[in-house]
């Protein structure tokens, strides 16, 4: 039969029909029975082509293949509901050239493909192989119709036979295309012989399967037979109890969703356990184990708040002042928030997210350190657990003991973990400085592994025996002396140190938190006590030497409990305590701070020192004497200071002739410094510059000014170098009255530590040598000193003289 030029178009969906074929087809969409329709007012035939997507109701061209069989309609039956079915008879393969839209259907322009069999040989071979697998496919259970099977089996004619293959066969639609455009029948039966062989490695692979999965139950259900046969035999020797044990603890193995390492070693513990008589000693070691296992957080987390403003507002709520901390613990929870944007968009891995930072506080004791560690869990929204390492001297305080002593236990990181219930907790390691050593083995090294982030996600405890996840953890350690800590150790944390408080903010501390704890502690309300602002203030400078506020409330505790104790024999309601009253309650001040002198002296200098509980001036006191040329130091002076001394009687010496100090007066004099209170141990470089200020005064006897004070390092050349503790030096000379200091240029960045208010009225001048501190501090500068040296020396001994008169 002829293809016509044009021809309607009939759409089938999931479908592909072939020449020589006879089906019937059922046609309901509009554009099929149109196109149905149209060849029936023609010729009768019709071009069936299979659509790419079966899920589109009106395709276009673009959704059709361009390949289809040209069919003639053999009969035509109308349904009612206005769908059709036809009866078509399949004669010639045909290629589309053009889709046109005619009256409510598709036409399509068409070219017939030739049926051409290529190479007669290979297609007598391919025919046989491809029947072969097709009776291999039945064999193996592939269900075709059994008249169908039979009439492919019959076909001799090897291009019907791949046809009809492909149409019955469940392969793919794209599959089923590409053989009704293939151009050969060699070709076409090449690719169904591989869809043929496709499908029987499926056949068998599916088999594989099935008989594993069978064999899966067959030994499921023997190992189910032989534990019930195992349980009447234990219930047998050892009653009902050890048997229930034994299914808890598997019961909740199996719901941890432990990591596969652990989840082994805790099957073989409770099949040990299984086999043993419940009152063996053995089996109380197992069931001790096994009850650690089932009570780790290996899998539980809190998430974490991450709203900062609520942090920033939970940090300040329960701490004045600690900026850095603050401002660390709030960069972390921003970090952690960008992290978790991008582990959501897939830029990173999720692990990455929940890396915790490893913080060291280091800082005098009471400043806090302790306390803001609870804050962050607080504003984190985590889990908070504290362990004091002070006095840890053995390794296994960390690490655990083997289960093989008796009495074993894991560590004090397992025991933590297991206390807050979570594994991403705030865990506080407190006073890390403090631990020991022992012939047992280095705590401090056992830390290593706890503290590296790079290693602690695999941290083993010897008592558990397996990997736990530390890397979660949120590690903050404290400290109150950072050089007593190992250097692999420091290495691993990120230092914060934590200052003294200063006045100011130990005043804001006591108003705030310690005045209310102790009143409500004391039972006690605000209506019953009142202690004044300058009441608060002389308790922290003239009963308190502290860098914290622990002695601060102590002593409020104090004065409370006396208040307590009046209103309750007095009949007093209200009690008012005023700076005047002090003494009364808490006796004579404890401490004293320096003032500074009233007047210009010989051979004193105003010096500035720090220590932990904040900053204070020192006199700094040369006498000059008759003697042997030696140099007496007293004041309980350390190493560096008494080298201080040196370097300053060196510097006076080179510069003699200059200030016009005779150089026989190094030989005829005896030199004695001295630094007050002779009780107090003192150290350190930085009273370089006051030693050589009085040393210079003594020998000259010019007097220094009594109203500035200074600190500052020096060199035998005459240069100032820095030092440490600006801030409360600083503060300490103002406490004293002095409000001009000398510090050195290097230390100038050093003042933005200083809050402004207390600048405000303060004089700061930065020098680089010591020509000029002592054009500074010596009673008319350099001028005088060199003035001096011009005159001459029986006029300077008679100036020296009625100095020492007056």
């Amino acid at each position: 039969m002829n293809v016509p030029e044009k021809v309607p178009v009939v759409p089938v969906r999931g479908s592909v029909i072939y020449p020589t074929m006879v089906m019937p087809i059922d046609a309901g969409r509009k554009l099929s029975v149109n196109a149905i329709d149209a060849a029936l007012e023609r010729d009768r035939v019709v071009l069936i082509v299979a659509q790419r997507d079966k899920e589109v109701e009106e395709p276009g061209p673009d959704d059709l293949f361009t390949t289809g069989t040209v069919c003639n309609i053999l009969r035509m039956r109308k349904n009612p509901d206005g769908s059709v079915q036809v009866l078509v008879q399949c004669f010639a393969r045909a290629r589309v050239k053009k889709f046109e839209r005619a009256d409510g259907h598709l036409e399509a322009e068409v070219e017939a493909l030739k049926d051409e069999l290529g190479n007669e040989i290979e297609v007598k071979a391919l025919y046989r192989e491809v029947k072969e697998r097709f009776s291999e496919l039945l064999k193996e259970g592939k269900y075709v119709a059994p008249d169908v099977a039979q009439f492919i089996q019959n076909l001799e004619d090897p291009a019907q036979l791949a046809d009809y293959i492909a149409f019955h066969m469940d392969f793919k639609l794209e599959d089923k295309q590409k053989i009704l455009e293939l151009p050969t029948v060699a070709e076409r039966l090449k690719r169904v012989l591989a869809l043929l062989n496709t499908e029987l490695e499926l056949i068998e692979t599916q088999r594989r399967i099935q008989q594993q999965v069978k064999e899966e139950i067959d030994r499921n259900q023997r190992e189910y037979f032989l534990r019930e046969q195992m349980k009447a035999i234990q219930r047998e020797l050892h009653g009902e109890e050890g048997e229930e044990e034994v299914e808890e603890f598997r019961k909740k193995i199996e719901a941890l969703n432990l990591p596969e390492a652990v989840r082994k070693e805790a099957e073989r513990e409770l099949n040990r356990l299984s086999r043993m008589h419940p009152d063996s000693a053995e089996a109380a070691v197992i069931r001790t184990y096994l009850d650690w296992i089932v009570n780790l957080p290996w899998n539980k987390r809190t998430e974490d708040n991450l709203d900062i403003e609520r942090a920033k507002k939970i940090l300040d709520e329960d701490h004045y002042g600690l900026e850095k901390v603050k401002d660390r613990v709030l960069e972390y929870l921003a970090v952690r928030k960008l992290k978790a944007e991008r582990a959501k968009r897939g830029e990173i891995p999720e692990e990455e997210v929940n890396k915790g930072p490893i913080l060291l506080f280091v800082g005098p004791p009471g400043v806090g350190k302790t306390s803001i560690a609870k804050s962050i869990a607080r504003a984190l929204g985590r889990k908070y657990v504290r362990v004091s390492l002070g006095g840890a001297r053995d390794e296994s305080d960390i690490r655990g003991h083997r289960r093989t002593y008796i009495g074993a236990m894991p560590g004090r990181i397992i025991q933590g973990l297991r206390q807050a219930g979570t594994k991403n907790p705030v865990f506080l390691l407190d006073e890390v400085d403090k631990m020991g050593q022992s012939f047992q083995g280095d705590p401090a090294a056992a830390l290593l592994e706890v503290l590296d982030p790079a290693q602690n996600k695999e941290f083993v405890d010897h008592y558990l025996g397996v990997p736990f996840d530390l890397s979660e953890v949120m590690f903050i350690a404290t400290a109150n002396f950072p050089q007593l800590i190992p250097a692999p150790l420091m290495d691993r944390m990120e230092l914060i140190e934590f200052t003294s408080y200063l006045e100011d903010e130990k005043l804001q501390i006591a108003k705030r938190y310690l005045l209310p704890r102790q009143l409500k502690e004391n039972g006690l309300t605000e209506r019953q006590v009142k202690i004044t602002d300058a009441a608060l203030r002389r308790l922290i400078t003239h009963y308190t030497r502290e860098a914290g506020v622990r002695n601060l409330e102590r002593e409020i505790g104090s004065l409370l409990r006396k208040a307590a104790r009046r209103i309750l024999e007095e009949g007093k309601k209200r009690i008012r305590i005023t700076e005047k009253d002090l003494e009364k309650y808490l006796g004579p001040p404890r401490y004293l701070p320096e003032t500074e002198a009233r007047e210009p002296q010989v051979g004193v200098a105003t010096g500035m020192y720090y220590t932990p509980v904040g900053g204070d001036i020192m006199f700094v006191e040369v006498s000059v004497m008759p003697g042997k040329g030696q140099l007496i130091l007293t004041g309980q002076l350390g190493d560096v200071m008494k080298e201080s001394a040196r370097a300053a009687l060196t510097y006076a010496k080179k510069n003699a002739e200059r200030f016009g100090i005779p150089l026989e007066k190094f030989e005829k004099s005896d030199i004695h410094i001295h630094v007050p209170a002779g009780a107090i141990p003192k150290e350190g470089p930085s009273a370089g510059v006051a030693i050589t200020s009085a040393l210079v005064s003594a020998l000259t006897e010019v007097p220094v000014r009594h109203d500035i004070a200074m600190t500052g390092e020096i060199t035998l050349t005459g240069r100032v170098l820095p030092i440490g503790g600006v801030r409360e030096k600083v503060l300490g000379a103002r406490r004293a009255g002095i409000r001009e200091v000398i510090l050195p240029k290097q230390n100038e960045p050093d003042l933005k530590d200083i809050p402004r208010h207390l600048q405000k009225d303060m004089t700061f001048h930065f020098v680089e040598n010591l020509d000029e501190v002592l054009d500074l501090a010596i009673v008319g500068g350099l001028e005088a000193l060199e003035a001096r040296a011009k005159k001459p020396r029986r006029t300077r001994k008679k100036e020296a003289r009625a100095v020492a008169r007056a």
